[in-house]
């Protein structure tokens, strides 16, 4: 029982950068712009936030710099592809590929320094319940961040007048434009909150996760987002609960290794959250009634032009 408890805390830890991501993702796309660069976007958070903390002793500042870090990164991405037009799939590479780098080259001379991060905070009472304490209440501050931020961002959605306007950018862009909703300033905000948003996911793993700058520290997390996304169909409380599932699976597979209880070569698990995205990809892409059966918004990918309203 005690290794069951062990296994689903550390699912949700394990599960909370994903989560991120894919809540950063899910308010992206609602908006109709899709962004395929969180992987560069989780490795800017990190090391972003890595550097902050290590150089200020400060692990909050840290961690809002990797939020700023990733909102100027969205906004590239989203001029990009919102006021020059450029395609969105080759710009969310570029993106991951320019994270990538930049997160190589500033983070070689932090390789083996550690930062502050941030500690576990045990709830009063809450962490007291059996079983239910040491899974969800037993966790650091961005843990819990994340218990606000899925039911606000649900909320947001679903339930108030700005949510309605995102939404209907993203499903009819020329009947929200027709009245008189300005399409592109709504891309462009749902696209800088997102990014935001997803590099707070990797500013998690480098201050809470560990306290270590590691290249590369987010192993494919970024692109198990993207096919989460499309799991949990845009919806935050799927996306916990999908996130929650892989970060499980990412967790029993780490102590099942660290026990040699199981062989598995690096390099198949490397490849795993590749071929995750491309099977969820290939899905989405299928048919066009397939999307709209699963809750795509109508015009995801697809840039808006005002000349071109029909």
């Amino acid at each position: 029982m005690e290794m069951i408890l062990k296994v689903l805390s550390a699912a949700v830890r394990s599960g909370t950068p994903l989560l991120f991501a894919t809540l950063g993702e899910i308010i992206t796309e609602r908006s109709g712009v899709m962004n395929l660069g969180l992987e560069g976007l989780m490795l800017i958070g990190a090391i972003t936030g890595f550097m902050v903390s290590y150089n200020t002793k400060n692990v909050y500042l840290g961690f809002i710099a990797a939020m700023i870090a990733g909102a100027i990164f969205a906004l590239l991405h989203a001029f990009m592809v919102i006021t020059l037009r450029v395609n969105q799939v080759v710009s969310g590479l570029a993106l991951t590929m320019l994270g990538t780098g930049i997160s190589g080259m500033l983070g070689r001379s932090y390789i083996g320094q550690v930062a502050p991060k941030f500690s576990e905070m045990r709830i009063p009472i809450l962490s007291d319940i059996p079983g239910i304490g040491e899974i969800f209440f037993s966790h650091d501050i961005l843990v819990y961040l994340t218990y606000i931020l899925v039911p606000l961002t649900f909320f947001i959605l679903f339930k108030t007048k700005p949510g309605m306007i995102l939404r209907a950018v993203g499903e009819e862009p020329s009947a929200a434009d027709s009245r008189g909703i300005n399409v592109y300033l709504v891309r462009y905000i749902a696209t800088t909150i997102g990014g935001a948003i997803t590099s707070a996911g990797g500013a998690y793993l480098s201050l809470a996760y560990t306290s270590m700058w590691i290249e590369n520290m987010s192993a494919g997390r970024g692109w198990i987002a993207i096919a989460l996304v499309i799991f949990s169909a845009w919806e935050p409380f799927k996306a916990m609960i999908g996130s929650y599932l892989f970060g499980g699976m990412m967790a029993t597979q780490l102590r099942l290794q660290a026990g040699g209880k199981v062989n598995i070569s690096a390099n198949i698990l490397m490849m795993l959250p590749y071929i995750a995205t491309l099977v969820a990809m290939v899905i989405f892409s299928s048919s066009e009634k397939f999307r709209k059966r699963i809750g795509a918004p109508t015009a995801l990918g697809i840039p808006y032009s005002r000349e071109e309203k029909t």
